[in-house]
């Protein structure tokens, strides 16, 4: 393995805390990963890495070697991206990131027939509905549902994505409808909840303007789709986007509930770091599902 790789070991070890995880990205064993660094301390003769059985950390010079080795590699990336632009088939690696429920339906259709037609790229995609550090995860490109903060990444807006509230009718016969905002406090909401999580109200449309519901559940998941799965199973009432519940709705395992006021409007999109705008195939595989993905909404 070349110096450059050894390089990209150690980037990825860093960012991603653990000797294990940082190969198992780059698709390397943890031997594998733990012998690059090692060969990079040997090269330099420093230690570049604190490791206990519970953390791994860099040193000081560790950390700026570190910065050094990102800017590096960025650098070469770059150039790659240029190269190819020129050559007119770009390849490379493609990191992909996106909500749990959202990637699954939605973002997972659209690699393989893109790979097909693009041979020399690969993606990686990585699934979540926790929050996720797209500089320090080094991700190119991460689909994004919710109201986007200001940001030093570029935010590319596919569409608008509807929310409702929803319960099964076997729910809904059991606890009641509710008529307004307000009895929402009387039922067991289902949250998408997680460390730091936003979510610990909801903010529907009212005549009046949004309104803030402070809500509460028995329960709470990180995972979009088990919500979903609680609703239909009659559990509580679940604040879903509409792409997900509409067949629900159409076939009446599902109900709207307060129709009246439903949640705010949810934006669907993109965010890209700034030094990845230029990437043709980042820019190639973005084009592709702002076009695929707008006939969904």
């Amino acid at each position: 393995m070349s110096y450059l790789e050894s390089l990209r070991v150690f980037v990825r070890v860093v960012e991603l805390g653990s000797i294990t995880a940082g190969g198992r990205d780059l698709r390397l064993s943890p031997a594998v990963a733990s012998n690059r660094v090692k060969d990079l301390e040997q090269r330099f003769g420093v230690r570049l890495l604190n490791r206990t059985t519970r953390k791994l950390t860099p040193t000081e010079i560790g950390r700026s070697f570190y910065d050094h080795a990102r800017r590096v590699i960025d650098t070469l990336d770059e150039a790659e991206a240029m190269v190819s632009s020129f050559s007119g088939k770009p390849q490379g690696v493609i990191r992909l990131t996106a909500p749990l429920g959202l990637g699954r339906r939605l973002i997972a259709p659209l690699i393989p027939p893109f790979c097909e037609e693009n041979p020399g790229i690969d993606i990686r995609l990585r699934l979540s509905d926790r929050s996720i550090n797209i500089v320090e995860d080094a991700i190119d490109l991460a689909f994004f549902l919710g109201q986007p903060a200001d940001s030093a990444l570029k935010w590319r807006k596919i569409a608008d994505c509807p929310r409702l509230l929803v319960a099964s009718p076997d729910y809904l016969e059991r606890h009641g409808t509710p008529s307004g905002p307000g009895d929402l406090a009387d039922h067991n909401c289902l949250l998408l909840r997680y460390p730091r999580s936003p979510e610990y109200f909801w903010v529907l449309q009212t005549p009046d303007g949004p309104q803030k519901m402070m809500v509460k559940g028995r329960y709470d998941t990180d995972d979009g789709d088990v919500l979903r799965q609680w609703a239909l199973n009659g559990h509580g009432i679940a604040n879903r986007p509409l792409y997900e519940v509409d067949e629900d709705i159409r076939e009446g395992r599902l109900v709207q509930v307060l129709p009246q006021t439903p949640p705010e409007v949810a934006q669907f999109g993109c965010l890209t770091p700034h030094r990845r705008l230029q990437d043709p195939k980042v820019r190639m595989f973005a084009d592709m599902a702002v076009r695929e993905l707008k006939r969904f909404f």
